[in-house]
C-alpha cells in the first residue's frame, strides 16, 4: 500500500514511518525538512521524503494537490491544527484516496466528569482553548464526512506524548526542566491543587502502533475516533513519588494554592500546569483495543523514564543525582 505521512519526522512519525516500511508499505513523508527523525532507523533509506511548507501551501490552496499528486492509498495527517485546513484536504482527497487518518488530541475533551473518559460517552465537559476546540471540530467533521458516504476517515487522539528526544510533561503538568532538578535533589516541590489530579501519557511508539493498526483495519476504523493512551494514568503525587524513587529518595511535596503557585512560577509553565491539572483526565482504551487490537507496550512511568534517561544521557537535562533503575 502507498502511504503518505504528513509531518513524518516528528514525535509520532519518527516511530510510525519505520513501522510502515517494515510492514511492507511504500512510504512517502511530507515535512518542512527542518528536522531529522528523533530515532535513526535504517528504514528511512527506503522512504521518499518530500519537502513542503504546509502552512504556506494551505494559504495558496495547493497543499491538497500536492498530497493527491502522490497517488496514496492512505494518508496520515500528523500536523493539522485547524478545521479549515482539515476540510480543505478532505475535499481534495475525496474520491481519490482510500483512507485519511488524522492525529487529534485528548484535549478535544474538557475537564473530566466521569472516569475513565470514553469516546462519545459525555464523560468529559466541552473542550476549551483554541487547540482543543479545533481538534474536536476536526474530529466531528471527519466522522460526519464518512457517515454521509464521503471519504473514509479515522481520528486518533493521543494523550501526552512521551519518547526519547524531547521533554515529557512533568509531575506538575508542565515542561519546566527545573522540576526535574528539584526532584533529583530531593528538594521540596510545590504542588498546586490537591495532588490527586490526573495526567494520561502515552509513548510515541504506542501511538504509532495505533496508526499502523488503523491503516491495516480500514473497514473497522472508518468513521471512528479513538483514545490512544497508556494503560494507566498518573496522579500528580504518584508521578512525583515514582520519579523521586528513580533518584533514590522519597518525594518531598508541599501543597500550595494556585495563587501561590503562579507567583513562584513562570507564566508559561503556570498556564501549562493549570491546563493539564484542571482537565485531570484519564481515558479508556477499550474501544481502540477491541476495534483495532491496540495493545500499548509502555506504562506511563516506563515511557517517561526512557525520555528522562535519553535527555540526561545527551546532556539536555541536568539533574542532581544519577538516575537509578526504575522499580518493576
Amino acid at each position: 500500500m502507498r502511504v503518505t505521512v504528513i509531518g513524518g519526522s516528528g514525535h509520532i512519525g519518527s516511530f510510525l514511518v519505520p513501522r510502515l516500511v517494515r510492514a511492507g508499505h511504500e512510504v512517502t513523508t511530507i515535512s518542512r525538512g527542518t528536522s531529522r527523525p528523533y530515532i535513526d532507523s535504517p528504514e528511512w533509506q527506503q522512504v521518499n521524503q518530500v519537502t513542503a511548507d504546509r502552512q504556506q501551501e494551505d494559504r495558496d490552496g495547493t497543499f491538497g494537490d500536492r498530497v493527491a499528486g502522490l497517488k496514496p492509498d492512505a494518508v496520515v495527517d500528523l500536523v493539522c491544527f485547524t478545521l479549515e485546513s482539515a476540510a480543505s484536504l478532505v475535499q481534495r482527497l475525496r474520491g481519490e484516496v482510500g483512507h485519511l487518518l488524522h492525529c487529534g488530541s485528548v484535549w478535544r475533551y474538557g475537564q473530566s466528569l466521569k472516569l475513565p473518559i470514553r469516546e462519545g460517552s459525555g464523560s468529559a465537559a466541552a473542550p476549551f482553548g483554541e487547540y482543543g476546540i479545533e481538534k474536536n471540530r476536526i474530529a466531528a467533521m471527519l466522522r460526519e464526512e464518512t457517515a454521509r458516504g464521503g471519504l473514509a476517515t479515522t481520528s486518533l487522539h493521543p494523550g501526552h506524548i512521551v519518547g526519547p528526544g524531547w521533554h515529557p510533561i512533568g509531575p506538575l503538568g508542565n515542561l519546566d526542566p527545573a522540576v526535574w532538578h528539584q526532584i533529583s535533589a530531593g528538594r521540596p516541590l510545590r504542588v498546586p491543587g490537591s495532588g490527586a489530579e490526573l495526567m494520561h501519557h502515552v509513548h510515541a511508539d504506542d501511538v504509532a502502533q495505533a496508526f499502523e493498526l488503523a491503516i491495516a483495519r480500514r473497514e473497522a476504523a472508518a468513521g471512528e475516533d479513538f483514545n490512544i493512551v497508556a494503560p494507566t494514568a498518573l496522579t500528580v503525587r504518584g508521578y512525583a513519588d515514582i520519579a523521586s524513587a528513580w533518584f533514590g529518595h522519597a518525594a518531598v511535596l508541599e501543597t500550595v494554592s494556585w495563587e501561590r503557585f503562579r507567583e513562584d512560577t513562570a507564566k508559561e509553565y503556570a498556564e501549562s500546569s493549570w491546563g493539564h491539572l484542571y482537565r485531570s483526565q484519564c481515558f479508556s482504551i477499550g474501544k481502540a483495543s477491541s476495534v483495532l487490537g491496540y495493545a500499548p507496550r509502555y506504562e506511563p512511568e516506563q515511557a517517561i523514564f526512557e525520555s528522562i534517561q535519553w535527555l540526561v544521557d545527551h546532556e539536555q537535562l541536568h539533574v542532581a543525582r544519577p538516575l537509578g533503575v526504575p522499580a518493576g
